[in-house]
């Protein structure tokens, strides 16, 4: 299971993610810094990877167009390590199973 970090995800998140054996890449490694959200969703989609963002605003209802191949929407926390603790929860919890084909919020 991979992991694709959208631009407003935490350095701390990408490495709570790693330090957990998963691989994750940041968007910005692997599309352009204009890519838009429809795309790395798309792309997202396409590679089999988990995308993880903070942007619900944006993310939900483009979920509701394309199916994603797995989406977690990062609520914002007072403290990092509330999000952290929260996103680790999630991937204990959920699984692959449970994260692949889905919406999940951390």
């Amino acid at each position: 299971m991979t992991f694709l970090l959208d631009h407003d995800v935490p350095l701390e998140i990408g490495r709570l993610i790693r330090r957990e054996g998963y691989p994750a890449q940041r968007v910005v490694e692997c599309l352009s810094a204009t890519a838009t959200d429809a795309e790395v969703l798309a792309h997202a989609k396409s590679q089999g990877w988990i995308l993880v963002t903070c942007n619900r605003g944006d993310f939900l209802p483009l979920a509701k167009k394309i199916a994603p191949g797995g989406l977690v929407i990062l609520i914002r926390r007072k403290t990092r390590q509330a999000e952290c603790a929260k996103l680790l929860r999630l991937l204990r919890q959920a699984g692959e199973a449970g994260l692949r084909g889905n919406v999940n919020f951390a």
